[in-house]
């Protein structure tokens, strides 16, 4: 159910800052890792939200919906950030609209919307506030062709002024921080990601998330670094960067060569959602918590979709978990191919042992 717009904000909303479910610390840190790992524990202001720690989860489409938030705030991640919304007025009420801005409980409801229209864009972030969005997020990054030929995501960063247009609508349509989550520019020759991040300041936008990327490399060659670290070095609003992180030493190196605020994790959390706890806190889960969290996380997935949809968009997240478990292709064979939801929980708990 939505809920009333508030009429008055308060100057900071802390969200809650639960242990995560971690194992004992990993053995050999050094003081300068130790040193560095307790800055990605601090809190992070955004506006008047107070992130718990400085690892955001990615938004990624059909990966990041609510029960796998869930799994990733319960071992510890600092933020998350929900599957892209389409911005038109048609799309808002759809099943699949409902469902990407379903809230995880204790965390603040980061809404990421992808729109070409200033006017369309700031109706679009004024309802997901007024349905109890905490924070609103613009793409301007994914380099998605279905998403780029609508003139949306990365693509603007081709029309610098229509990507301000578009953040200073949103931020003067609601009273919650607005961010943006871009790229380093449209292609390797043409990075002008320094001159937008400078001008989305200006307009208000409260922080950055930088994929060390250009539009036209997409998720290929190594991350741009420099140009993340230009930007941090250009602006005094946070910035988060992305871009490769798959364990703590990815982390620690990105904070150290770019000086950003936060770090954000995307493909490596597939199959995985336990992974930002593990970053911020230096240690694992155990291989048992692991476990019962992609049991428990296939189980939300059904119950989040309904039984027939559930079953067959469990199926990437069963067969991403137990490729990391070491599972042959014939073990899990069984459990992409039945169509009974009981089954499938079933031979889950079976092959992992959970009695």
């Amino acid at each position: 159910m939505s809920q009333p717009a508030p009429s008055i904000l308060p100057d900071r909303i802390v969200y809650a800052r639960g242990a995560a479910h971690v194992a004992a610390p990993a053995a050999g840190s050094s003081d300068r890792t130790e040193e560095t790992l307790d800055q990605l524990a601090e809190p992070l202001a955004i506006g008047a939200v107070e992130l718990r720690n400085r690892v955001v989860l990615a938004p990624m489409a059909g990966v990041t919906d609510a029960a796998f938030r869930r799994q990733a705030w319960r071992f510890g991640a600092g933020h998350l950030v929900g599957e892209m919304l389409g911005a038109r007025p048609d799309l808002w009420h759809t099943k699949k609209s409902r469902l990407r801005r379903e809230r995880v409980e204790g965390a603040p409801l980061a809404i990421q919307l992808a729109g070409s229209e200033p006017d369309v864009l700031a109706q679009a972030a004024r309802q997901h506030w007024a349905d109890g969005a905490d924070m609103i997020d613009i793409n301007f990054g994914c380099p998605a062709k279905k998403v780029c030929r609508k003139a949306a995501g990365s693509a603007l960063l081709a029309e610098p002024d229509r990507v301000v247009s578009l953040a200073a609508a949103c931020v003067d349509a609601v009273p919650v921080p607005v961010t943006v989550k871009m790229r380093t520019g449209p292609r390797p020759d043409w990075r002008n990601g320094v001159e937008i991040a400078k001008a989305l300041e200006q307009v208000g936008v409260a922080a950055l998330t930088v994929h060390g990327r250009t539009r036209a490399c997409k998720f290929q060659g190594e991350v741009d670094v420099e140009t993340i670290a230009q930007v941090k070095a250009a602006v005094s609003i946070p910035v988060i960067a992305n871009g490769d992180v798959t364990d703590r030493a990815g982390a620690l190196a990105m904070l150290e060569e770019t000086g950003a605020d936060a770090v954000m994790v995307g493909r490596a959390a597939l199959g995985a959602p336990w992974l930002l706890g593990e970053i911020v806190h230096a240690r694992a889960p155990s291989e048992a918590a692991q476990r019962q969290s992609l049991l428990e996380l296939v189980a939300d997935v059904q119950r989040l979709y309904g039984e027939t949809a559930g079953l067959r968009i469990a199926r990437k997240h069963i067969q991403w978990g137990l490729q990391r478990f070491g599972f042959a292709a014939d073990a899990v064979r069984p459990l992409l191919k039945t169509d009974d939801a009981a089954s499938q929980l079933e031979l889950l708990s079976g092959l992992l042992e959970l009695h």
